[in-house]
């Protein structure tokens, strides 16, 4: 199983990042995590422009879901004609919201190049992964995912604050792509997002390898959102979430 970063700008694309996008590959298909605004470009960088198998949305916001707009264009309107529909697993309104952001009513809706399937908490099959979704600590309705294969797994939290089912879910995980949005103060908000410290302290009770952090957003210094992290008592492997960074998983 391989995992490239493609986008891990929170809220909004930085000058070096998309928003939220992540690919895992194996056995020759490919699925995202999320699909964040300015992802579609960085992505081709890595697959073909027509090589997504599956889409797992964490939540509805636009840094986690727009580029499902244009991707349905080039699906839809690629050379060869309409390319066989995408499954796409969401939260329950993604079908109307996601046509209701390409708000094109007169042209073929994003039903012609996805075939929406309704997320609950739990575990199912895509392709050769294993995945399961967990509820988030998240204004919307939210899912983390743990995706399996070959006795190796990956834990991406979306977006959360303070979570017990986060720490469930990414229990002794090889890497924890875990949000870290804020920058550590004592008046945190609670049910919105994770500081650095918050981050690790989430890992560290997990117990995970390697503590990825992301949804980096551009307005913070990120240096300091790494440094926060130092203090959440985490002793495995650390970083800052990067733009085109690849993990061979084995």
């Amino acid at each position: 199983m391989k995992l490239t970063i493609i986008g891990c700008s929170g809220s909004f694309p930085g000058p070096d990042s998309p928003s939220s996008c992540y690919l895992l590959e194996a056995e020759g298909f490919r699925m995202l995590l999320d699909f964040g605004n300015g992802a579609l470009g960085a992505l081709q960088r890595h697959i073909g422009l027509y090589d997504v198998d599956a889409i797992c949305l964490s939540h509805l916001h636009a840094d986690h879901c727009l580029d499902m707009c244009p991707y349905h264009v080039v699906r839809t309107y690629s050379a060869q004609g309409p390319l066989p529909k995408v499954p796409v697993h969401g939260p329950a309104d993604a079908r109307g919201r996601l046509n209701a952001a390409y708000a094109m009513p007169a042209e073929p809706s994003l039903d012609t190049a996805f075939d929406f399937h309704t997320l609950t908490p739990g575990t199912f099959e895509v392709g050769p992964f294993e995945v399961t979704a967990a509820p988030m600590n998240h204004p919307v309705e939210t899912y983390g995912f743990r995706v399996s294969h070959g006795g190796r797994s990956v834990v991406y939290s979306g977006d959360t604050g303070e979570s017990a089912e986060l720490v469930k879910l990414a229990a002794g995980a090889d890497v924890l792509l875990c949000e870290a949005s804020l920058v550590d103060r004592p008046d945190l908000p609670t049910g919105l997002h994770l500081s650095g410290r918050q981050a690790a302290e989430h890992a560290a009770k997990a117990d995970v390898e390697t503590l990825v952090l992301t949804h980096l957003v551009p307005w913070n210094d990120s240096g300091r959102v790494l440094e926060d992290a130092t203090r959440g008592g985490f002793s495995g492997q650390m970083e800052l979430a990067r733009s085109g960074a690849r993990y061979d998983l084995g």
